[in-house]
This record gives structure tokens, sequence and C-alpha cells, in this order.
């Protein structure tokens, strides 16, 4: 079984990139780009993280993080082009587990990923983790994604 990951994202180009970056790795990826929508979403698929963007139309990553969080205790990643000690301070007050700032190295994004969830998914999985970087990627591998950033 898959880690899945609910990405939640206004910026379509985000999430396409996000979601092919973590299929390459066997990662189950469901996506939104509509903040109203974003708690249903994540009733609905019980992913085992969530990647969330803050600046968004309608409802902000934060209420988004906030009503999350009066159901569900599932890993919640920020990630968002906003490097401001201020606003990464409210984040994590709002609930969410770690902030992660746009550009972001592929294999930085799948370290804190794998990190986030492997307490949630070692207990649903019997003790496995499912993100396997160091099995799926060489030194070479590595050394270019860190080169090749995720772009906000």
């Amino acid at each position: 079984m898959a880690i899945k990951v609910l990405i939640i994202d206004d910026d379509s180009a985000m999430t396409e990139l996000l979601s092919l970056l973590l299929k390459s790795y066997d990662v189950e990826v469901i996506s939104t780009n509509d903040s109203q929508e974003a708690i249903q979403v994540t009733k609905a698929e019980a992913p085992d993280i969530v990647l969330l963007d803050l600046m968004m139309p309608g409802k902000t990553g934060w209420e988004i993080c906030r009503e999350i969080r009066t159901f569900s205790q599932v890993p919640i990643a920020i990630l968002s082009a906003i490097d401001d000690p201020a606003m990464i301070a409210s984040a994590l007050d709002a609930g969410a587990d770690d902030y992660l700032v746009k550009p972001i190295p592929s294999g930085e994004l799948l370290s804190h990923i794998n990190t986030l969830t492997r307490r949630a998914v070692v207990e649903k999985n019997g003790g496995k983790t499912m993100i396997h970087q160091t099995d799926s990627l060489t030194r070479k591998n590595a050394a270019q994604m860190s080169q090749n950033p995720l772009q906000a």
C-alpha cells in the first residue's frame, strides 16, 4: 500500500508538477485546486499527509489547516512561497506540522514527506515506510534533484 498524499493548491501547474514527481515514487496522489472543497476531499480520501498552500482564494491555507485539525491529526505540511518567520509561525500555530518554502528540491520534499508520515504509515502498514529514497535514487539522481527544485 502506497502513501496517499493530498495536494491542496490553487495553482494547477503546481499540483501537476507535484503529482508527477510523487507518482514516480509510487505515491498515490489526490489533488484539489479548490479551497472550498479541500475539507470534503480530506474527509473523503483520508490521506496519509496533506501538502497545503497558504495563499488561496476563498479559504486560506490557515483556515483549511485549522478546519482539518477539528476532525483529523493527519500530518499537514505547508508548501508556500512565503518565507517570512511570522507567517511560518502562524501556520504552525494553526496546526501545521511542517513548513516548506518553494522552491524546494525534490529530494528534500520527499524526505519531509517520509519523516512526517513515518509514524502514521508505520502504524497503518505494520512497520513499513512507503517512500524509500535510498532504494529508489542513486547518488547522481539525488544530486540532480537538488539542482532542480520545484518552482512556485
